[in-house]
């Protein structure tokens, strides 16, 4: 649903006829109506689809949802979220396409970024994670968070709305989770409207936890005992090697439930490359926006007890965590405060920085904290490719050149993707 203003103007709600042109970052494809251009969303470039006006008014663009194919593309499936269809939940708007249209349409979004806002043109690929074509790019999930409804049902907001959708099951969570809120009953029982919840299930199979207004809940009940568990564990191989976490549940961590392993996998193997000869062996590391500390643990493996590694993060829950998952280390400087306020004292040179920001991206004044510590390589982890893109560009006005970017599909039937580049100073 459009907004008050949106609400306002005539042509909302009008339906039109739209020749799809190419995606565009968000999620939606660019149209034109009567010279006007129509971001329109549930469509496919190259198709011809009727489509609703959601959107209009003074910005210079409209918002359509297609809710009509006339002509169409031979990517289209039959969306296994109808929820998340047109006037439907955000949570899957590229559910009707097939898995490598996904891809596709993600990598000509990151390469449009990288080159129209850091003038590269390196046709960085998006790959996909083992298994989620099988899965028609649903129950990959294994955090999902649910609002609930004036009518007392769970479910989620509307796109660009503050209505809530009741929701009777979540298709993109994984087995685990989606056994976790039947459970619960997250969708049969009744709530108190305005509530929030949190549920969290381990890729691992280690228990799951669901949280009621930030309170555990276990069988139909609030806990608010002093004790009552708040963390859950996540574990993965990589390397041949077994890495263990304990996070706590309300926190951050990569929700697909293969991104830890593939993530930290590419991250290792672009420091390597980045380092040549010297490798991560005695290297000193810093690991920016480090969290519970998913890419400290393996850095610390990795640069050995002649190796040091400073973790940097703002979140005071996450150093509590990162320092409980790294308490076998004692290479591991821990920092909590914002990176460009503790990175500068650090001093320098660093052989390699890892991060990987907010959605937002790093910034300039990060970009400048990195470059005054002269790593030889850094290893930049992206959720947004536009942020990427910008901050590029502002390392190479420090010297500092992308060598690869990879788009990895974790975040499947929706526009997000990961991206991992790999810069090096010139």
């Amino acid at each position: 649903m459009a907004n008050r203003a949106a609400l306002a103007d005539p042509n909302v709600g009008t339906i039109v006829e739209l020749q799809v042109g190419a995606p565009a970052h968000g999620g939606h494809c660019v149209a034109r109506l009567e010279g006007r251009v129509v971001f329109v969303r549930h469509a496919i470039p190259g198709e011809t689809v009727r489509a609703q006006i959601t959107e209009a008014g003074s910005k210079g663009f409209w918002r359509a949802d297609a809710i009509e194919v006339l002509s169409a593309s031979p990517d289209r499936v039959a969306s296994p979220w109808p929820a998340a269809g047109p006037g439907g939940v955000g949570g899957a708007e590229l559910a009707h396409l097939r898995g490598p249209a996904q891809r596709r349409w993600k990598a000509s979004v990151l390469n449009e970024q990288l080159r129209r806002l850091a003038g590269l043109d390196i046709a960085a690929p998006v790959v996909a994670a083992s298994g989620d074509d099988d899965r028609a790019a649903m129950g990959w999930r294994t955090r999902a968070s649910f609002v609930v409804g004036r009518d007392g049902r769970a479910g989620m907001r509307r796109f660009r709305s503050h209505d809530v959708v009741a929701l009777d099951s979540m298709p993109l969570a994984t087995e685990g989770l989606q056994a976790l809120l039947e459970q619960e009953e997250v969708f049969s029982r009744k709530w108190k409207p305005g509530t929030l919840i949190d549920a969290v299930a381990p890729a691992d199979g280690s228990p799951g936890l669901i949280l009621v207004n930030g309170v555990p809940w276990h069988h139909g009940r609030a806990d608010h005992r002093a004790g009552t568990r708040k963390t859950v564990q996540e574990t993965f191989q990589v390397r041949g090697r077994t890495l263990t976490y304990r996070v706590t549940a309300a926190g951050f961590w990569q929700v697909h439930r293969m991104a830890p392993q593939i993530l930290v996998a590419h991250v290792l193997n672009l420091l390597e490359q980045g380092l040549t000869a010297e490798g991560l062996r005695g290297a000193r590391v810093a690991d920016l926006y480090s969290g519970a500390g998913l890419f400290t643990v393996p850095l610390a493996a990795a640069v050995g007890p002649a190796g040091s590694v400073a973790s940097i993060e703002a979140g005071a829950q996450a150093v509590r965590d990162a320092r409980r998952n790294l308490k076998n280390y004692d290479t591991v400087q821990f920092h909590e405060g914002k990176v460009e306020s503790v990175l500068p004292g650090l001093g320098g040179p660093f052989d390699a920085i890892v991060l990987d920001p907010p959605r937002t991206g790093a910034g300039r004044s990060v970009v400048e904290a990195i470059a005054a510590v002269a790593p030889q390589v850094i290893v930049y982890v992206a959720c947004d490719p536009a942020a990427l893109a910008r901050d590029i560009a502002l390392l190479a006005d420090h010297g500092y050149s992308a060598e690869s970017v990879t788009g990895f599909d974790l975040f499947p039937a929706t526009h997000h993707l990961e991206s991992v580049a790999l810069l090096t100073r010139a």
